[in-house]
C-alpha cells in the first residue's frame, strides 16, 4: 500500500497498479476486511485513472460489499460516488445517477460539505450532458454552497467555471459573466494559470457575442500568453482566434 502511494504520488500508474494488487492479494489472505477495502478501493482509482472502467466497477463494487458488511456510511457515500464517477466516464450517465443519488442520501446527514460538493457538482455535469439544464443549474448551486463551507478553492474555481459554461450555452449572457468572473478569480487565487485560461476562452467567446471586442482582445492575449508558457495544446487555436479578432477589429 505504501509503495503504491508513493508511485501514485508520482504519477506512475503503471507502478501504482503493480502495489496495489499485491497489496490486495496480500489482503485477500490474511482476511482483513478493511485493509482489503482500502487497497481494493485504491486499486479501483487506478483503473479509473487508466481507463479501465470495467476493472475499476468490479473493484468499487467488491469496495461496497465489505463497507456494508461493517457499516461504515462515510465510506459508502465515497465509494458510491465513486461508482457514479465511473460509469459517468464510461459514457453510461443513466447507470452513474442512481449511484450519485443514493450517495446523497448517505453524505447529507454526515455533512461532509468537501464530498457533497464534488458530488453535486458531478450530478450537475451529468444533467448537463442529459439537457436537462434547470436541474443541472440548481445542483451546481448547490455544489457552490457546499465549497464555500468546506473552504475548497478548487471545488469553487471548477463549479464557477462549468456554471459559468452552462449559463453561456443558454445565452444568460449576465450570469455567465458573474460565474465565469468568480472561476477565473479563484483560479488566480490558486496559482493555476491553465485553468485560468479555460476559463478565459469562454469569457473571450461571451464578450465576441456582445460585440464587445476589446475585452474579448484582453481575455485571449492573456490566454495566448499562457498557452506558450505551459506548451497548451490549444496554443494553435487560440493564436488564431486571436488573429480573426483583430483582423475583425482593424476592418
Amino acid at each position: 500500500m505504501h509503495r503504491g502511494r508513493i508511485f501514485l504520488h508520482r504519477g506512475d500508474l503503471a507502478q501504482a497498479r503493480y502495489w496495489y494488487e499485491q497489496a490486495v492479494q496480500e489482503d485477500r489472505q490474511q482476511g482483513e476486511d478493511r485493509a482489503l477495502s482500502d487497497s481494493l478501493g485504491n486499486l479501483g482509482n487506478v483503473y479509473a485513472m487508466q481507463g479501465e472502467h470495467e476493472r475499476a466497477i468490479h473493484c468499487y463494487r467488491e469496495v461496497l460489499d465489505l463497507q456494508r458488511g461493517y457499516r461504515d456510511s462515510n465510506a459508502i457515500g465515497h465509494t458510491l460516488v465513486n461508482l457514479g464517477n465511473v460509469h459517468a466516464a464510461a459514457g453510461q450517465p443513466d447507470q452513474a445517477r442512481p449511484y450519485y443519488l443514493e450517495a446523497l442520501d448517505l453524505l447529507e446527514p454526515l455533512k461532509d460539505h468537501r464530498a457533497l460538493g464534488i458530488l453535486y457538482a458531478n450530478l450537475a455535469i451529468q444533467e448537463v450532458a442529459a439537457g436537462q439544464t434547470r436541474d443541472a443549474i440548481d445542483h451546481f448551486k448547490q455544489a457552490l454552497e457546499h465549497h464555500r463551507t468546506a473552504g475548497d478553492e478548487d471545488g469553487l474555481a471548477f463549479t464557477y467555471s462549468r456554471l459559468g459554461k452552462t449559463f453561456l450555452e443558454t445565452e444568460n449572457l449576465r450570469q455567465a459573466e458573474k460565474c465565469l468572473n468568480n472561476a477565473s478569480e479563484h483560479f488566480i487565487k490558486l496559482g493555476n494559470e491553465p485553468g485560468e485560461a479555460a476559463v478565459l476562452r469562454l469569457l473571450a467567446d461571451l464578450y465576441d457575442r456582445r460585440g464587445d471586442q476589446v475585452s474579448a482582445l484582453r481575455c485571449l492575449e492573456r490566454v495566448v500568453l499562457v498557452d506558450r508558457r505551459y506548451g497548451l495544446p490549444q496554443a494553435e487555436e487560440d493564436q488564431s482566434r486571436l488573429a480573426d479578432l483583430l483582423a475583425k477589429r482593424s476592418i
